[in-house]
C-alpha cells in the first residue's frame, strides 16, 4: 500500500515526539536517581539526630610486605571512611573530631582533612588523632541550604597501615567524637565494621553574650600567628604574617617558619623576611608555567610547595625594598611578655600568586601544615588555620577610622612538653652536704650514635670539678672517682647527654633561718646566648625566695611561685664555647655565668633541704623545659634522729653482752 507524504511526515512527528518524551522521563528519573544517591544512608535510629553524626566505616585492609607469621609484627593496608554530617540548627565552623586509633596505625593519606597537629603524612597515630577539614572546614545546616548535602556534609577517605590483628577482625578505633568546643558525645556506638555517634551541643556551656559574627573570634594560646588578607587581586593578594608571643616563659630565638601550599600558590615578594631558599625551580613546569606563560620567573623569590622563612637583621628594618613592616627585623628573637613585652612580636608582608580554578579576588585559601621552631626554645605544636573576625587597624590617613583586613586566619601554637630524651638542655644536682655530683641523665637530648656507649645505663657520679668538661673528656675523671668512691664501672661506659645547655643547681648551705644555692649555667654551643633567661620552680621551697645577687631575678607567684631569671645588663650575653687547641690536653671550655641565690624559711612547713625540697622540680632555658636527673643528691651524714636510735641500741647490745660475760 502506497502512504502519501503526509501520513509519513505525521508518522515521523509522532516517532520524534514519542522519543523525545520517554528521554525526557528517563532523564527526570536519572535526576531523581541521583537525588536518592546523594541522599545520606544513615544507621536506624539515628535519623533523629539533632546535633552532628559522625560515622566511621572500615573498608577493607590487604596484607602488606614483609609477608610475617607473626601477627603482632606484621602490617596491613587498609582502607576507611569518616563521614561528618550536621544535622542540627547551628553551623559547625572549622570542624575537628578525634579518632581513637589503637592498633600502631599510621596514617598515610587523609583526603578531606588534614592532621590538626600540622605533621606530614605518613605520621604515626597510634594513640589516637585529631582531624580537621580541608578544604571543606565548616558545615552549614541543612535548613539554610535547602539541604544541600555538599555543603553540611564532609567525607574523608583514610588510608593507612596497622598491625597485630589477624581476620576477621575488623580494626576499628576505640572511639570517635567531635572535638569542637561547646559539644558532648556519648560512647560511639559500634556494629560491626561501623562506628557512629551523635554529639549535640553541651546544655550547660553558657551562651556567649558577644554579637554573633560569621567567623570565630580570635582565640587564645602560647603562640598566635595571624594571617591577614590586606589586597586582593584577580590572581595575586597580599597578606600580613603576624607573630605573637602570649606565654610568660616562651621563647623564639632566629625563628624559622614553614607551611605547605595547598591550592600551587606561590611567593612573588617578601617584605620583613626572607626565605631560605631562592627557587623558582617549582614554577617553570605544570600548572604554573602553563598559566603564566609570558611572566619573568627569575623576579619570583620562592615556588616551593613548602618554603622555609625566616627574620631579617636589625640593619635591614630601614630598607625601603626589604624592611619598613613595623615589628620586622629583630633577628628572629621573640621575647616573652614578662622579659620585654615591646620585643614579643614579628611581622611580615608576603605578596602570593594563585593558579585556576581560584581566579577570583574572594577565594583565598591560607597555608596549611604551619610549623616554627628556634634555636634552643620550646617545641611549638601549631593547629590548622581557623577564619577569624577580619583583623582592624588604623587607618593609614590618619583620620579616626578603622581599617578592616578583607579576610583573616588565626594559627594557635602551644609549647609541647618534650619527650624523654628530646630535650635541648639538662640540669645537674650537687650539694654541699654530697662529695658526688649528678650529671644529665644519659641521652637526655638524645644519643644518634651508641656504637660505643650503653644508652641504658645511668649516667656516672663525677667529682664537681667534672661538670666543666666536655663529656669525651669525662671518662678518665669518671672512672678515677668510681673507684675512690667504690662505684661500679659499667661496659660500656653510658652515653652522654648530647645537651646544648646544662644547668648546675649546688645546694650550698642549710641553716635555721634558710638555706641557699648556686646557679650555674654552661653553654656547649657555639652560638651566644643574647638576654637569656632560666626559670625554676619548687614544690615547697620557691615562696621563700629572698634574693639572687649576679643576676635579676623576679618570683612570679601566678605561675606556682616561679622564679624568673636573666643577666643584668652587661651580662646578658652568654657566650658559645670555645674551641680548645688539643682535645685531650687543652678541652673546649664551655661558656659560662654563675650567681647565688638565697632563700628564706617561713611558714609552717620548712622545706627539709636534706630530703629534696631544695631542688627545683622543673627548670626552662630560653623557654625550653630542661631535662631533669632522675636521681638528687643525698645525705652522706647520719642524721641527729638516726644517731640517738643507733646509740642506745648500741648501749643496750653492750649491756647484754656485758651481763652475759659476767
Amino acid at each position: 500500500m502506497k502512504l502519501s507524504w503526509k501520513v509519513v511526515a505525521f508518522m515521523l512527528f509522532l516517532f520524534h515526539s514519542t522519543n523525545h518524551i520517554s528521554l525526557a522521563q528517563q532523564q527526570g528519573n536519572d535526576e531523581a536517581d541521583d537525588e536518592a544517591e546523594k541522599q545520606p544512608t544513615i544507621p536506624k535510629g539515628q535519623e533523629h539526630c539533632k546535633g552532628i553524626f559522625i560515622w566511621y566505616n572500615f573498608i577493607s585492609r590487604t596484607k602488606e610486605f614483609p609477608r610475617l607469621k607473626n601477627t603482632i609484627t606484621q602490617s596491613w593496608a587498609f582502607k576507611s571512611r569518616v563521614t561528618i554530617l550536621n544535622m542540627g540548627t547551628s553551623e559547625l565552623q572549622a570542624w575537628k573530631i578525634f579518632i581513637g586509633f589503637q592498633y600502631k596505625e599510621i596514617l598515610v593519606s587523609a583526603k578531606g582533612a588534614v592532621l590538626t597537629s600540622g605533621v606530614d603524612f605518613p605520621a604515626p597515630v597510634g594513640n589516637g588523632t585529631y582531624l580537621s577539614g580541608y578544604p571543606q572546614t565548616d558545615l552549614e545546616t541543612s535548613i539554610d541550604t535547602a539541604n544541600e548535602l555538599d555543603k553540611i556534609q564532609v567525607k574523608v577517605e583514610l588510608r593507612g597501615t596497622q598491625f597485630g590483628l589477624k581476620p576477621p577482625g575488623n580494626p576499628m578505633p576505640k572511639t570517635i567524637k567531635l572535638a569542637n568546643d561547646g559539644y558532648k558525645c556519648p560512647s560511639p556506638t559500634r556494629r560491626k565494621a561501623s562506628m557512629y555517634v551523635c554529639c549535640v551541643k553541651d546544655p550547660k556551656l553558657k551562651a556567649n553574650k558577644t554579637t554573633k559574627t560569621k567567623f570565630f573570634p580570635r582565640q587564645k594560646g602560647d603562640l598566635l600567628i595571624s594571617y591577614d588578607v590586606s589586597q586582593a587581586y584577580k590572581n595575586n593578594y597580599l597578606a600580613q604574617v603576624t607573630i605573637e608571643n602570649r606565654h610568660p616563659l616562651g621563647r623564639l630565638d632566629h625563628w624559622n617558619l614553614t607551611w605547605e601550599w595547598m591550592r600551587g600558590e606561590f611567593i612573588n615578594s617578601l617584605k620583613g623576611a626572607y626565605v631560605r631558599k631562592v627557587d623558582i625551580s617549582g614554577c617553570l613546569n605544570g600548572k604554573v608555567g602553563e598559566y603564566y606563560g609570558d611572566m619573568d620567573f627569575s623576579k619570583v623569590l620562592n615556588c616551593e610547595k613548602k618554603p622555609i622563612l625566616f627574620d631579617l637583621p636589625p640593619e635591614k628594618a630601614d630598607d625601603a625594598q626589604m624592611g619598613k613592616i613595623p615589628f620586622c627585623c629583630r633577628n628572629g628573637t621573640l621575647l616573652p611578655e614578662t622579659m620585654d613585652s615591646t620585643k614579643s612580636k614579628s611581622a611580615f608582608v608576603i605578596e602570593v600568586f594563585k593558579i585556576p580554578p581560584d581566579l577570583n579576588r574572594t577565594t583565598i585559601y591560607p597555608p596549611h601544615k604551619w610549623k616554627i621552631v628556634g634555636d634552643l626554645n620550646p617545641d611549638y605544636r601549631c593547629g590548622a588555620p581557623i577564619r577569624v573576625e577580619p583583623a582592624q587597624s588604623p587607618d593609614p590617613t590618619g583620620v579616626e577610622a578603622v581599617k578592616y583586613a578583607i579576610a583573616s586566619w588565626q594559627i594557635v601554637c602551644n609549647i609541647s612538653r618534650p619527650t624523654k630524651g628530646n630535650s635541648r638542655c639538662c640540669v645537674t644536682f650537687s650539694a654541699y652536704y654530697n662529695k658526688s655530683a649528678i650529671p644529665c641523665d644519659t641521652c637526655a637530648c638524645g644519643c644518634e650514635d651508641t656504637a660505643k656507649c650503653n644508652p641504658n645505663k645511668p649516667a656516672m657520679l663525677l667529682p664537681p670539678e667534672a661538670l666543666l668538661v666536655p663529656f669525651e673528656n669525662r671518662s678518665v675523671k669518671a672512672k678515677a672517682w668510681a673507684q675512690i668512691q667504690h662505684f661500679k664501672v659499667p661496659k660500656p661506659l653510658p652515653c652522654g647527654d648530647n645537651c646544648g645547655v646544662s644547668i648546675n643547681w649546688h645546694v650550698s648551705s642549710d641553716y635555721k633561718q634558710g638555706w641557699a644555692a648556686r646557679l650555674t649555667l654552661f653553654n656547649w654551643k657555639s652560638i651566644n646566648f643574647e638576654n637569656w633567661f632560666t626559670a625554676v620552680q619548687f614544690k615547697k621551697a620557691g615562696s621563700g625566695y629572698e634574693r639572687m645577687f649576679s643576676f635579676n631575678a623576679t618570683i612570679l607567684k601566678e605561675l606556682n611561685n616561679t622564679i624568673f631569671i636573666q643577666g643584668i645588663e652587661g651580662m646578658n650575653y652568654l657566650i658559645g664555647k670555645k674551641n680548645g687547641s688539643d682535645p685531650e690536653n687543652d678541652p673546649d671550655v664551655p661558656g659560662k655565668q654563675q650567681s647565688v641565690v638565697t632563700f628564706k624559711k617561713s611558714g609552717k612547713t620548712w622545706p627539709d633541704i636534706a630530703k629534696g625540697d631544695g631542688f627545683p622540680t622543673k627548670v626552662l632555658f630560653n623557654g625550653e623545659e630542661c631535662a631533669l636527673p632522675s636521681r638528687i643528691p643525698v645525705s652522706t651524714g647520719i642524721r641527729f634522729s638516726v644517731s640517738l636510735s643507733l646509740l642506745f641500741l648500741c648501749k643496750f647490745v653492750s649491756f647484754l653482752l656485758i651481763q652475759r660475760l659476767n
